[in-house]
This record gives structure tokens, C-alpha cells and sequence, in this order.
């Protein structure tokens, strides 16, 4: 996403938990940086107080931190489903709170959350991660109308599997279902579109359309493929 966008000419400023990673990338791009975990909202506004200072007008924000959570609600710790939930969903709300007088000051200004094909359907083997999903995915919608009278736009992405190094989809579904994988390039392509285009949701690909039908119309068939999933006690 940084890379696609310093093509597109925007100067950005990158946030991550590590800087092991977040310099070296930020060095290849000519951009600033900021090491931050956005799943704490005092460093998040530690964060955005020292960037609004360098920046008081901001044009775009992107939430797109997210670790995964598979497992059900019964066996992941509680730890990580705290962890989960405030980095996936709860990291977007406070950035966008913090950030939001310098988006303001930039109107017409956008916010892009990365949410996830999960966050429209049950998966019960990845409870913690699709609730945070669906949070998210309800922040995103409701937050747009609120932002839409301060000259914001929301621009809500929802990814199927995609490939990265936190979440290695290839491994898990083999050569046969790979197909079913798509590159992080394709998502930054996508969202630069929605960008140009004003558009509020954007599957990737665009077949996930289906997921949130499926849910709707038989959620009784949605809920048994994703009980299959989950191992019995003691597996």
C-alpha cells in the first residue's frame, strides 16, 4: 500500500509495531515513520500528536494494522482475543479519533479501513477474528455517515485471502486451492480505485460480493461449512 501510493505521488508516513521492518521501508520510499502499536490508544495519540505537529493537514488515512486469531472463543487465551480485538478493530477507532482534527483541516479528505471478507460472514473456527471483523466492518459503515458532513470519505475494503507474511494463505490451502489467493499488490491496486472512484465498499476480488448474500439468504448452510472447521474437544 505505501509503495503504491508513493507512486501515485503522496508523501506518507508509515506506522508499525517494529522497527526492524518499518525503517529499512520507509528508507526505500523516502517517507517518515512512526513506531506505534495502534491496539494502545495513549501511543496512538502520542503518535498522532507528534506527526500533527509536522503534518496539520492530512488528506488520507489508512487503517490496514491486523494480526490473525484463528481459533475459537473457548480455546484462544483471553490474552489473545484482547489482542485481536484491540489491534483489528479497536486500532481503526482510535486512529481515526486522533487523526481526525488534521483530516478535518485537509477536507475533502479520505479514510480507508481494511476490514476482511470475514467481517460479513460466521466462521467459527476464526470466532475472535471474524467478531473483530465485524466490528470493524460496522465501525467502518457508521462512522462514514458521521464523517461524510465533515467533508470525510470512508472507503471500506474488504480482502478475501490474501497473501502476507502474517497471514500465510498458500500453506494452508495448498496447490489446489491456491487460486482462491491473491497478491497484496492487487488490494493496494484496488484501493487506489476506490480512492479515484469514491467508492465505499470494494470487494477483492469482486466474487467475495457473494459471501455477504450467502450469509443473508441461507445462514443455516453458511453455518454448517464453518462448523466444519472446528475440531472436537480434545483433538
Amino acid at each position: 500500500m505505501a509503495r503504491a501510493l508513493r507512486r501515485e505521488g503522496w508523501d506518507c508516513v508509515l506506522v508499525a509495531r517494529g522497527e526492524e521492518r518499518l525503517r529499512p521501508l520507509a528508507e526505500e520510499l523516502g517517507a517518515e515513520w512512526e513506531v506505534c502499536d495502534v491496539g494502545d490508544r495513549q501511543a496512538v495519540e502520542r503518535t498522532a500528536a507528534a506527526v500533527l505537529e509536522r503534518h496539520p493537514a492530512i488528506s488520507l488515512l489508512v487503517n490496514n494494522a491486523g494480526v490473525p486469531g484463528r481459533g475459537t472463543f473457548l480455546r484462544t487465551t483471553p490474552e489473545r482475543i484482547e489482542e485481536v480485538t484491540r489491534t483489528n478493530y479497536l486500532g481503526g477507532v482510535w486512529c481515526l479519533r486522533a487523526f481526525l482534527p488534521a483530516l478535518e483541516a485537509a477536507a475533502p479528505s479520505d479514510v480507508v479501513n481494511l476490514v476482511s471478507v470475514a467481517g460479513t460472514v460466521t466462521a467459527g473456527a476464526g470466532g475472535p477474528y471474524t467478531a473483530s471483523k465485524h466490528a470493524q466492518l460496522a465501525f467502518s459503515r457508521s462512522i462514514a455517515a458521521e464523517l461524510k458532513q465533515r467533508g470525510i470519505r470512508v472507503h471500506t475494503i474488504l480482502p478475501g485471502f490474501v497473501e502476507t507474511e502474517g497471514f500465510p494463505q498458500r500453506t494452508r490451502f495448498g496447490r489446489r486451492l491456491s487460486t482462491l489467493v491473491v497478491e497484496p499488490e492487487l488490494v493496494a491496486e484496488r484501493v487506489l480505485a476506490a480512492l479515484g472512484r469514491n467508492r465505499s465498499e470494494v470487494f477483492v476480488p469482486r466474487w467475495y460480493r457473494i459471501a455477504p448474500l450467502a450469509q443473508a439468504l441461507v445462514p443455516g448452510a453458511v453455518a454448517r461449512i464453518a462448523s466444519r472447521g472446528i475440531r472436537p474437544a480434545g483433538d
